[in-house]
C-alpha cells in the first residue's frame, strides 16, 4: 500500500490527468516538425539543408522522450488504479510526495532512480 495521505493522492491524480493530454498536444507539434523537408536543392545552400536535417534529428530525439513520458504516465495511472502509486517498482520504499509532484510519472523513489 502507499504512504500516501488521500489529499497527496488527490493532487497527484490530477497531475496525472492533465499531463497526457499537455504531452498529446506537444506530440502533435513534435509530428509537424518532423514531415519530410523538401528542399531545392539549387536554390537552398548547403548549411540550410544542414540546418533542416538538424532540427529533424532533433525533433525526433524529442519524439522519442514524448512517447516515453506518455508511457511512464500510463504506467502511473495503471499504480494510481491498484493502489502501488508512491510505491518505488525496484525497492518497494516510498517515493517521496515531493518527488511525484515534480515527476507524476516516476516509477522509482530517488535512491533507485539515480
Amino acid at each position: 500500500m502507499t504512504h500516501l495521505k488521500e489529499s497527496q493522492i488527490a493532487a497527484l491524480s490530477d497531475a496525472l490527468e492533465v499531463q497526457p493530454a499537455k504531452l498529446e498536444k506537444s506530440m502533435a507539434v513534435t509530428d509537424e516538425a518532423l514531415k519530410t523537408v523538401e528542399l531545392d536543392q539549387t536554390a537552398v545552400g548547403r548549411l540550410s539543408r544542414m540546418d533542416s536535417m538538424l532540427s529533424q534529428g532533433m525533433a525526433q530525439g524529442l519524439r522519442e522522450r514524448e512517447v516515453a513520458k506518455l508511457g511512464l504516465l500510463r504506467e502511473a495511472m495503471a499504480r494510481l488504479e491498484a493502489g502501488t502509486y508512491g510505491v518505488c517498482t525496484s525497492c518497494g520504499g516510498s517515493v517521496a510526495f515531493e518527488r511525484l509532484m515534480v515527476f507524476p510519472e516516476s516509477p522509482t523513489c530517488a535512491a533507485c532512480g539515480m
